[in-house]
């Protein structure tokens, strides 16, 4: 990263600070940078920006760097970054609010930001299409979006073997109603852009 005069950058951006702290219902000006977020973060290290240093890209109005960032996919969404905040900022709701502005900007994912949500679609999509979560269907769907087509057979032949999965998805008996629930977020989503 390259220097940057705050003033103007922060003046510059300010539509994406504001965005993202109206999205999210968090104070991200009120982080002072203490990194207690990112010292219980049990994912930092596999991030290539601590939870903090993201909080940091939002607080300057970084938004290419944020919403380019590996970290906001990474994150699990478990919440210790909150429980241990002593600002009380939901940083995971950041995260989610940056992965979900990333996902309607169209931003091209690369390395592990791409499996993990192209993970996220596949078992979404198994929820809408059966009510509940179909294993099989949710990794044949995620194999051929990653073109990983023989990733985990032989852990998944096992399963299948011992009747861990499923053939033929077990469908919740409101799964029609789930479906029109997704249908209605979508309606929402796109009203919203």
């Amino acid at each position: 990263m390259s220097a940057i005069n705050l003033t103007t950058i922060i003046k510059d951006n300010q539509d994406f600070i504001k965005y993202v702290s109206g999205e999210s219902g968090q104070p991200v000006q009120q982080c002072y940078q203490c990194g207690k977020c990112t010292a219980g973060c049990p994912v930092a290290l596999d991030m290539d920006y601590s939870p903090n240093s993201i909080v940091r890209m939002v607080q300057l109005g970084l938004k290419d760097e944020a919403l380019r960032s590996q970290s906001i996919w990474i994150c699990a969404y478990c919440s210790t970054c909150t429980s241990r905040c002593p600002r009380n900022i939901d940083i995971a709701k950041i995260m989610d609010c940056l992965r979900g502005m990333a996902k309607r900007q169209g931003i091209k994912l690369e390395g592990r930001a791409k499996d993990i949500a192209l993970f996220y679609d596949s078992f979404l999509n198994t929820v809408k299409d059966n009510g509940r979560l179909y294993e099989l269907g949710m990794m044949l769907n995620f194999n051929l979006k990653s073109k990983n087509y023989l990733r985990d057979a032989d852990t998944g032949l096992a399963m299948f073997t011992r009747g861990k999965i499923k053939f033929v998805p077990m469908r919740n008996e409101n799964y029609k109603e789930m479906a029109l629930l997704f249908k209605r977020v979508k309606e929402l989503e796109d009203k919203s852009k």
